[in-house]
């Protein structure tokens, strides 16, 4: 079989996904939804969906985990070392990407939260993927044919998800996810998750025991193992 055409696997992977969201029915959200507290932020951006958008090509995933950073009084924070060339976005109009690279080897998706002036910002940690599944897989390095064993991975994780849908800090950082006509932006398309768990946060070695990661309960997608 040529890699690329789909197996009937995962051609029903493909379809499924596309039956969960309709762009044409979605709605951006107004700057206004993020100059406000990071962790009701963050609460309410579970069940939204982050687009991408070139021309035809359409990549989208469902926001189903998410962490709160509160600014300059949170270690963890990076604006905790105040306003520099690095940590602008974070101080700047809310609703900005904020992204920057880690570990050597991936980016991480943040989104200003708070009135301009003020730091404050929500982590993208995990989608579940909804159009542009192929594309997002080639990101990845996947085989399409092989979406319905990899379907999980795909967007599970702050760096997974910035790699399928191809956000690096060069491309991406400061655009107004606000505006479709960014090219990176968040709609809302009526989802509402039946339940929130909130947990400390992961990954990071200040401020660890703050309950600021947000997820939808039992959701397949969210970070770490499968359960």
């Amino acid at each position: 079989m040529r890699a690329n055409k789909l197996t009937a696997e995962a051609a029903g992977v493909r379809a499924a996904a596309a039956e969960k969201f309709n762009l044409g029915k979605a709605r951006a959200l107004k700057p206004a939804f993020f100059a406000r507290d990071p962790r009701r932020v963050a609460r309410e951006l579970l069940g939204k969906v982050l687009v991408r958008q070139e021309g035809r090509r359409l990549l989208a995933g469902r926001i189903v985990e998410a962490e709160a950073y509160l600014g300059a009084g949170d270690a963890a924070a990076h604006a905790a070392a105040g306003l520099t060339p690095r940590t602008r976005v974070i101080f700047g109009p809310p609703g900005r990407a904020y992204v920057y690279f880690i570990y050597g080897n991936h980016y991480c998706l943040n989104v200003s939260c708070m009135p301009e002036g003020k730091a404050g910002c929500v982590l993208i940690r995990a989608l579940e993927p909804l159009a542009g599944l192929e594309e997002m897989a080639r990101l990845r390095g996947i085989p399409p044919e092989n979406l319905g064993k990899h379907l999980r991975p795909l967007t599970t994780g702050p760096g997974r998800l910035c790699e399928a849908l191809g956000i690096t800090r060069p491309r991406d950082n400061d655009k107004d996810v606000t505006s479709p006509a960014s090219g990176l932006w968040i709609v809302d398309d009526g989802f509402r998750p039946q339940r929130v768990l909130i947990t400390t946060r992961v990954g990071i070695s200040k401020s660890p025991e703050q309950p600021l990661r947000y997820l939808i309960a039992g959701h397949g997608f969210v970070s770490g193992p499968k359960k």
